[in-house]
């Protein structure tokens, strides 16, 4: 309890500071299924934070609690157990780390394949000292940062999609004699996706619905259809979650129309 008030104190104080200084661009399109989301100029790339709540909640009980003009499903997590699978990093501190959930540690097979899962792809708002820049990052969880830099905010998702597939890598696909004998998120399926990539230095977020699902080879020809430079999967199939301010929100697999309860999530001031 005292963690979920500790970070809602933050983020209201935050979400105070940024209406005081006005708000960036957020330019959203939907076309085919598929919402693009571009995050754009310098300033925004202050108001990302990856947050997560200690049980398990919908994106819009997130959306409505946090205050944010944006807010979308992040990182994959344990529903049995409630614990994060992929590290989120806020305002410099890791809050979720994959090395508590005793159910990964606790799998033979998960266990054994731990240090791919550990450095899966993860996506960063970095800052730096030496001349007070911000840049996006798509890169494994293992990767350095430079010298006087550091990581502001980062949520681990996988696997990287462009400019290659990481299936194998990540440990999303096992092979054994050239065939498939294990896959999981289901990146050989066609589902719903949540998708974070860059372009130019600017982040863009595809939300692929229910109306237009696809394989992450499909998305792998989609991000090359839209020129992104990076891009990564966040959690997706009914996670695929996302809420615009008061104006659109995404679903997937609606069953009561609540949304999945989901562990982390990226907000947009």
């Amino acid at each position: 309890m005292k963690k979920i008030i500790l970070t809602f104190f933050i983020l209201f104080c935050f979400t105070q500071c940024v209406n005081a200084i006005g708000t960036p661009p957020i330019d959203i399109n939907y076309e085919n299924g598929i919402y693009h989301i571009i995050l754009k100029g310098d300033k925004i790339k202050k108001r990302i934070r990856f947050v997560a709540s200690e049980h398990l909640i919908t994106n819009r009980e997130m959306h409505q609690m946090s205050g944010a003009r944006l807010t979308v499903n992040a990182g994959f997590f344990d529903p049995k157990n409630e614990k994060t699978m992929s590290y989120i990093v806020m305002d410099k501190q890791t809050i979720e780390d994959p090395l508590f959930n005793e159910n990964l540690m606790q799998n033979p097979l998960l266990r054994s394949n731990i240090g791919k899962i550990l450095n899966r792809t993860e996506f960063r708002v970095i800052q730096c000292d030496d001349d007070n820049s911000w840049r996006y990052e798509i890169t494994p969880h293992n990767s350095s940062v430079d010298f006087a830099c550091h990581i502001e905010n980062a949520a681990q998702g996988g696997p990287l999609v462009y400019p290659e597939l990481k299936l194998e890598e990540e440990f999303f696909v096992v092979k054994k004699d050239g065939k498939v004998i294990r896959e999981s998120a289901s990146v050989l399926h066609k589902t719903s996706r949540t998708i974070v990539g860059l372009k130019n230095g600017e982040m863009h977020i595809l939300i692929i619905t229910d109306a237009n699902p696809m394989d992450l080879y499909e998305v792998h020809e989609l991000c090359k259809k839209l020129g992104l430079d990076r891009a990564m999967a966040f959690d997706g199939g009914s996670s695929t979650s996302m809420n615009y301010k008061d104006k659109i929100e995404v679903i997937s697999k609606k069953g009561d129309g609540a949304g999945r309860s989901l562990k982390s999530f990226l907000l947009v001031y």
